[in-house]
């Protein structure tokens, strides 16, 4: 049945209520875990989750506990992934099974290949690109029934245009081709 009515967020005794206080919110938890996320591509920590990506062989030979860095690298992701979901329940103030279709999976897989996989500020890039692009189309003065799928048409355009000719995003550092694509 879900969870309905969860209450306005509240910041040491003060609501937040209006639309710019809870973007100012959401910009904070924002700013917060992409300082996070640098301090730890930065850290030791960072250069060892950086092995175990390129050659976890190595990694195992170099002395790391690979299973442990991938168990708190895990648990790391899914606080901050709790944080958004936070976020999101405040926003919307109801909760339930049905929020998340795979469309909105399609949409978080879209951000990080067109923003750049292997990239901090990749994934950000494309979350700015995509979030615009359907706003853009409001002031075209489409209907909503044919804009939805205009939506869904550009998505699936931008998709493969980047797949051919952009593989690695607008900042990425890896490619989404195979090896033999490559070659």
């Amino acid at each position: 049945m879900g969870l309905p009515g969860i209450p306005q967020p509240t910041v040491f005794s003060l609501t937040i209520s209006s639309y710019i206080d809870f973007l100012l919110l959401v910009g904070f938890f924002c700013a917060v875990v992409i300082w996070i996320s640098r301090r730890i591509v930065q850290a030791p920590f960072g250069r060892v989750l950086k092995a175990i990506r390129e050659d976890e062989v190595f990694a195992l030979a170099a002395g790391k506990h690979v299973g442990a860095y991938k168990v708190y690298v895990f648990m790391i992701g899914a606080g901050m992934a709790a944080v958004a979901g936070v976020m999101y329940a405040y926003y919307i103030s109801f909760i339930d099974p049905t929020s998340f279709t795979v469309m909105e999976s399609i949409f978080i897989i879209s951000i990080v290949i067109i923003g750049g996989a292997g990239s901090l500020w990749g994934p950000v890039v494309g979350a700015i690109v995509l979030v615009t692009m359907p706003e853009m189309l409001r002031f075209v003065g489409l209907p909503s029934s044919i804009a939805a799928n205009v939506r869904q048409i550009l998505y699936g355009g931008l998709l493969v245009a980047f797949m051919m000719w952009r593989p690695r995003g607008f900042l990425g550092e890896y490619s989404f081709k195979s090896e033999e694509a490559r070659e």
